[in-house]
């Protein structure tokens, strides 16, 4: 039985790459340009360095590893104005099943934060993505056809360009409710994916839809209530994601938005898939989260529950050259 798991998750990672299948991370709002590229430049910061490591399906097969690493700089375009334009970079990469399926990307963001209120720091924010994507996979490894098959690859490895669009509005309700509101559209050029000789086999990335939505009510000065929410379609495909936080400050309090010590718990949710307990923790100008998926798909006759194990840290930082304006680009952070 294992041989015929092991089998499928060498199929499984071709059909990933055939149908272009995205990223998942369960912590999906600790990768904010993967979810929206219009939410560079939305958090308390001028500096903003994110990384995320995801271990999936160890317990059946050959785990699926994924890495992310992004960062983030916002600039003053108007002070009067309170405009803001954000440069960022967003990195992936994917290894996937037995022959090594392997996705990597390097995307490019940039976002401009129009302010269309002071009074309740209200931003329109639009941003465009777009870089390459290179793909390939170990051929030594495919055991399951014949030499005469593998001769039907023209290579093992391609490259191609991604293009991706999003706009967010963002805003708050008095000091202490901040939130979001947002909608993306990625592989805007429709990408070709083929490793075959036959050009006429490829396949085609379709455009993937995300709608967006976050909130952050401080309860006290000390704790806070946060929620984030996510749809996504793509390829006729539906995807659900949602879920909450509760954080304890025992430093200086949100009030402060300085945190020094705090902790944040909740659990989350993927339709039909898992149930994902969260914690992290904010330690001066970091956050470090963990994150594990209890599977509750089909699959769970086989995986008895366990998904995979997610990792993640987040660095912001203020630069002496931040003015008071600065911070009106506010939303719910960790």
């Amino acid at each position: 039985m294992k041989k015929i798991i092991i089998s499928l998750s060498v199929f499984v990672g071709f059909c990933t790459a055939a149908i272009g299948q995205d990223l998942n991370f369960s912590q999906y709002y600790e990768t904010p340009l993967l979810r929206n590229p219009a939410l560079a430049g939305i958090f308390n910061g001028d500096v903003r360095i994110k990384a995320n490591y995801r271990n999936q399906w160890g317990s059946i097969a050959v785990p699926f590893k994924t890495f992310a690493a992004s960062g983030e700089y916002k600039m003053p375009l108007n002070n009067a104005s309170g405009d803001w334009a954000t440069f960022g970079l967003q990195a992936t990469s994917d290894v996937a099943g037995d022959v090594k399926l392997k996705k990597t990307s390097l995307l490019p963001v940039v976002s401009f934060n129009k302010s269309l209120s002071q009074i309740n720091n209200s931003y329109l924010s639009i941003a465009f993505m777009g870089g390459a994507v290179n793909t390939s996979f170990n051929s030594q490894e495919l055991k399951l056809i014949s030499p005469q098959e593998i001769a039907n690859f023209s290579n093992f490895g391609y490259t191609y360009y991604d293009v991706g669009a999003g706009l967010t509005y963002s805003s708050d309700f008095g000091d202490d409710i901040r939130y979001y509101v947002g909608a993306a559209m990625y592989h805007i050029n429709n990408p070709k994916l083929n490793f075959f000789a036959n050009n006429s086999d490829y396949s085609i990335l379709g455009r993937k839809l995300v709608l967006n939505g976050g909130i952050s009510a401080q309860t006290s000065d000390n704790n806070k209530v946060q929620g984030f929410i996510d749809y996504i379609k793509q390829d006729g495909n539906e995807q659900f994601l949602a879920g909450m936080l509760y954080g304890i400050d025992f430093g200086r309090g949100y009030k402060e938005d300085n945190t020094t010590f705090g902790i944040n718990f909740g659990t989350f949710f993927r339709w039909g898939d898992a149930i994902i307990p969260v914690i992290n923790f904010d330690i001066d100008r970091w956050n470090i989260g963990f994150s594990y998926d209890v599977n509750i798909s089909k699959l769970n006759t086989y995986s008895q529950y366990r998904g995979g194990l997610e990792l993640s840290a987040t660095y912001r930082a203020n630069l002496n050259r931040r003015t008071a304006m600065g911070a009106a680009v506010r939303c719910p952070t960790f």
